[in-house]
């Protein structure tokens, strides 16, 4: 994602907000919402990476399996649906990669921070 596209997704967010500012009255103060982290059932960010890894081999299997199938002949498998799969698999596998990429720099970038 450029700049440019993160800055959109900004002013957006920020849009969104001053458009709706019951939502925020409806939020639980700041200390009452401390005093609840603990109990969160909220999932983690390594439930949520597992969650997208397996959505992506998932994806990746599919396509393989399709692949496998049309190359053996099977008449119900057609080009259409063996080049949508390939499509998707290759799509969410090049956006895991690239979320990796810029986690890998964000870590980095930390690292590399003065103390």
């Amino acid at each position: 994602m450029s700049n440019v596209e993160i800055q959109s997704v900004l002013s957006q967010i920020r849009s969104l907000r001053t458009q709706s500012p019951s939502v925020a009255a409806d939020r639980p103060a700041a200390s009452e919402a401390l005093s609840t982290v603990g109990r969160a059932q909220e999932p983690s960010f390594a439930d949520a990476a597992k969650a997208v890894l397996d959505s992506v081999n998932e994806a990746q299997q599919a396509s393989n399996d399709l692949k496998t199938r049309f190359q053996m002949g099977d008449p119900q498998t057609d080009l259409a649906q063996v080049m949508l799969a390939s499509g998707r698999a290759q799509v969410s596998f090049t956006a895991l990669n690239e979320v990796r990429n810029r986690l890998v720099s964000a870590y980095q970038d930390v690292m590399n921070m003065p103390i």
